[in-house]
């Protein structure tokens, strides 16, 4: 099931809006696969992704 994101990312006061970034990355040291997650700025998410 997917979770639900309650919280805003958003801070009073700041015009910046904050993303949840997740990735699929491949460990070297065993070769699974894990999640790698990031709140960030929205305009630093493509970078994230590359």
């Amino acid at each position: 099931m997917a979770k639900k994101v309650v919280a805003t990312l958003k801070k009073e006061g700041s015009s910046v809006m904050m993303t949840k970034a997740v990735r699929l990355v491949r460990s070297p040291k065993s070769g699974a696969y894990v999640f790698e997650e990031r709140i960030m700025p929205k305009d630093n998410v493509k970078d994230f992704l590359k």
